[in-house]
């Protein structure tokens, strides 16, 4: 054995066993990939990773999404010794109260974290949103002799991330897009939580990869650091499709009575057993937490190598900015996340007398207008844009510059290749909402995803966690009620809009019509510390008469006085959201004559719960108990504004297969419905 290897040998074991420590000392945690991997950890960091400790969120950084998020213990190792700003006691209180080491990694806990992962899967569709990010933000800036741009996406995975769903439904996509820049490390230990990976996974997962068009390479030793860097060097040098490194490690390594079996998976080795792996790896078994001054030197040389990266880019983009000042200001907002000046004054406006329209065909007049004026926002639907409407006209399609051409129903027109912001996901919701919360990670876009309601459930884990992370994501969900018509029960959302409702920091919008829907991409578009969720109808509705009625800029406080019969305290309100809200205000005219009644639109509970408690008061006054909901969808829920001693016009179960009238009037949503819940409170 060389001297080298030795050292190396020493650096890696300080990962290993910082890893095993910190979960020992926390009796919880998963030291069995740390200490398999920890060699992959060692070689891709000190060798490849392009990055600077002093400055985490430089812009041309190399992404790197640890997929496997049970192992997070690895991570935190490798950004402490590599100059994070994450001490030495931040690992010692690994998994505890407060600390900036989590469990799982989460985002904003420890600087160098890049993504919140854990729900395995959802890292290496996020990595492949951060590619596509790279690739587009590269292809839109960079010019000859200027490369502001050109970073790499590097990504960690298990073999549970490999079993997931939304694995094969990313990787198929990042196949077809040809993404060069993207590369996962495997860690092929072939065993899970539970046993062995033979007893679920016995497909060659390989030849899966080489049909999504991937470049598949192999280490046959997890700890051949010299193997590895060459496998990885090849992968970089793959420019045309992305590169996925099966690196055949051993599970818990150097724990003699452990390692290669599920019992190093996820939970602590045990304090005798701990001993033995450093008795048997020719560690000390005192200090906990020991890492030698010459290993820790060597892990520090990251922070040079930083600063150097980092200056040269500085340069390059002082260069940049005296050939090219107006790209150069537009790349400098866009990773800033700040809008441009002016941005709203192009938005549509719907004036008196405007013919009747879906609040989805709003939406689209809204997305024309701010496609010239908004590079960043960039995204799709999940096969649905002629229904959805959500394409950017003229903005040219995203997809793999040699492919070949495509006929694309819609017509967008545009350049075809990275620089194309209009993304063909294709049926997959699941990815589609991961690479969207990929996108707004990277950093630079606004990205948006869109399809029916009912099939926000295919996506619900990623827009979790984009709410988790506080990320700028812009869903689109369409057909969003029984409204939609003939297509039935299995299209027409229930349940949905009420449990997107109940996730934390995600604002839910449903507009009322037209001008409601304008002021709801706006909400959306102000919003940089969570996602939102825009809810559209399919059929058309009336443009509300804003001459008698409030201005649809209330939407911006959630809720507000739509129309009063009389001033003074109501008799009664009545609230609806959405489509139901034209119902709900002929409803309150029926009612005028007998009782002062106050219609209030409600489009966002989320936004109107925010408010000051003096204006929520004033719009639902608390000794007012007469109160109706309208809305077609669940009625659970509507307790939190009209009481248990209210009223929800709303449904009872599923829908059914009609024409979207009758299908209204035989569930009892309708304004003759409304008077009737209405009047009952009163007697």
């Amino acid at each position: 054995m060389t001297d080298q290897a030795t050292f190396e040998d020493r650096c890696i074991n300080t990962i290993r066993f910082l890893a095993a420590d910190a979960v020992e000392k926390a009796k919880s945690g998963h030291p069995g990939m740390p200490m398999g991997a920890a060699a992959m950890a060692y070689t891709l960091w000190t060798q490849h990773l392009k990055h600077n400790p002093a400055n985490p969120m430089w812009s041309d950084r190399d992404r790197f999404v640890l997929s496997a998020g049970h192992a997070s213990i690895l991570l935190y190792a490798m950004l402490h010794l590599t100059g994070y700003d994450l001490s030495l006691s931040d690992l010692e209180s690994f998994r505890q109260w407060e600390s900036k080491t989590p469990g799982h990694p989460e985002r904003h806990c420890a600087p160098g974290v890049e993504v919140t992962t854990g729900p395995l899967g959802q890292g290496l569709g996020n990595a492949v949103g951060m590619a596509m990010a790279e690739a587009h933000l590269e292809a839109r800036y960079n010019r000859p002799g200027h490369k502001i741009v050109d970073h790499f996406t590097y990504v960690f995975a298990s073999d549970g991330d490999l079993m997931e769903g939304v694995t094969s439904e990313a990787c198929s996509l990042a196949g077809h897009l040809g993404l060069g820049k993207l590369i996962v490390l495997y860690d092929d230990n072939r065993i899970s939580l539970a046993g062995t990976t033979s007893l679920t996974l016995t497909e060659d997962t390989g030849k899966r990869f080489k049909a999504y068009g991937w470049h598949v390479g192999h280490v046959e030793d997890g700890n051949d650091v010299p193997s590895i860097d060459r496998a990885v060097k090849k992968a970089k040098r793959e420019k045309s499709r992305p590169s996925i490194i099966f690196v055949r490690t051993t599970i818990g390594y150097g724990a003699p009575h452990k390692q290669g079996t599920f019992e190093a998976h996820g939970s602590p080795l045990g304090a005798e057993e701990l001993l033995a792996a450093k008795k048997s790896l020719g560690w000390p078994a005192e200090p906990a937490f020991y890492i030698p001054d010459d290993v820790l030197a060597q892990f520090h040389k990251s922070l040079k190598r930083g600063r150097t990266w980092n200056a040269k880019w500085e340069q390059s983009l002082k260069r940049y900015s005296d050939d090219f000042p107006d790209l150069a200001a537009e790349f400098l907002r866009v990773m800033e996340g700040n809008l441009p000046e002016g941005w709203e004054s192009k938005l549509p406006v719907y004036p008196e007398g405007s013919k009747d329209v879906a609040t989805r065909k709003a939406s689209e007049s809204v997305m024309q207008s701010l496609a010239p004026l908004l590079p960043e926002l960039m995204g799709g639907s999940a096969d649905l844009n002629p229904s959805t409407f959500t394409w950017l006209k003229g903005c040219g399609d995203f997809q793999k510059p040699d492919a070949p051409q495509g006929d694309t129903q819609g017509a967008v027109g545009g350049e075809w290749g990275y620089t194309g912001r209009n993304i063909h996901f294709g049926v997959r919701e699941h990815a589609m909402g991961a690479i969207a919360s990929g996108m707004a990670l990277h950093g630079g876009f606004i990205p948006y995803t869109a399809t029916f309601l009912t099939f926000c459930d295919y996506m619900r884990p990623p827009m979790r966690l984009a709410a988790l992370m506080g990320l700028r994501v812009i869903y689109v969900f369409t057909h969003d009620s029984i409204g939609l018509g003939e297509d039935g029960p299995t299209h027409q959302p229930i349940e949905q809009i009420m449990s997107l409702r109940a996730v934390p920091n995600l604002t839910v919008i449903r507009p009322a019509d037209a001008g409601e829907a304008v002021e709801a991409w706006k909400a959306a578009l102000l919003k940089h510390d969570g996602p939102t969720a825009l809810i559209f109808t399919r059929q058309n509705l009336p443009v509300l008469s804003r001459a008698e009625l409030a201005p649809a800029s209330g939407l911006q406080r959630g809720g507000y006085i739509l129309w009063e019969s009389a001033p003074g305290k109501p008799d009664m309100i009545l609230i609806g959201t959405g489509s139901e809200v034209s119902i709900t205000l002929e409803a309150g005219r029926r009612l005028s004559s007998d009782f002062r009644v106050r219609v209030v639109s409600l489009p966002s509970w989320r936004i109107f719960d925010s408010q000051p408690s003096e204006y929520r008061n004033h719009v639902l006054p608390a000794d007012v108990r007469a109160r109706v909901a309208v809305e077609a969808g669940i009625k659970l829920g509507w307790e939190h504004y009209v009481g248990l001693d209210g009223a929800v016009v709303g449904m009872d179960g599923f829908g059914a297969s009609a024409p979207y009238k009758v299908l209204y009037e035989k569930f009892g949503i309708t304004a003759e419905h409304v008077v009737q819940a209405a009047r009952a409170l009163m007697k």
